[in-house]
């Protein structure tokens, strides 16, 4: 029995599809870094450590002031967040705003902080 060269390029054309998807596997998969702070529970936990901070205090900061206070409390995870800089400290508070249309300063939001406790 003659197999024929058509059979053979199907065979070839199998086997090495077969081989790049197991080489390019290991990059198809998404796993989640241990640093990540993109995601909801990151953007979470610095909403709560921004009230924090925000309220232990009499006077409302300014956002570098803010900044700067946020990363030397003690809580704040320095390890997880080591990419959490001013201009992501104004990027958090941006979206801050668009999900509390009634709070559009860090004014509102200290007197806010305050009022709640």
């Amino acid at each position: 029995m003659e197999i024929s060269t058509a059979t053979w390029m199907m065979v070839a054309f199998i086997t090495a599809l077969i081989f790049t998807i197991w080489k390019i596997y290991p990059f198809l998969i998404n796993q989640t870094l241990e640093d990540d702070d993109t995601k909801e529970d990151s953007y979470d936990y610095l909403i709560e450590h921004m009230h924090k901070v925000l309220k232990d205090l009499e006077e409302t900061p300014d956002e570098k002031a803010l900044y700067k206070l946020m990363i030397s409390h003690k809580d704040f995870n320095k390890e997880r967040f080591w990419r959490f800089n001013l201009n992501k400290l104004k990027q958090l508070l941006f979206r801050y705003y668009g999900e509390n249309p009634h709070l559009n300063s860090l004014k509102h939001i200290h007197q806010a902080v305050q009022e709640r406790d």
